[in-house]
């Protein structure tokens, strides 16, 4: 699991005056324990609460050829 970022604090002041939590860490993960089976019919419904989720094989492989400190930007 990687640490992408925290909130900013634009992103703390916009969600205070909506009365929303601002969220915590944004990870880019694979599927939790014992659901790896799942596969990719994790996309059918948003369930990691702004998180990146990809399958267990997809995890491993961005493991293995992302390089430690490599800046993520995700584009909605």
């Amino acid at each position: 699991m990687s640490l992408l970022s925290h909130s900013s604090p634009s992103d703390v002041a916009q969600a205070k005056a909506r009365g929303v939590s601002p969220g915590g860490d944004v990870m880019i993960h694979g599927l939790p324990n014992a659901l790896g089976f799942v596969g990719k019919l994790h996309l059918i419904r948003d369930w990691t609460l702004g998180c990146v989720a990809v399958t267990n094989p997809e995890i491993e492989e961005i493991w293995r050829v992302v390089p430690d400190g490599v800046v993520v930007e995700i584009v909605p």
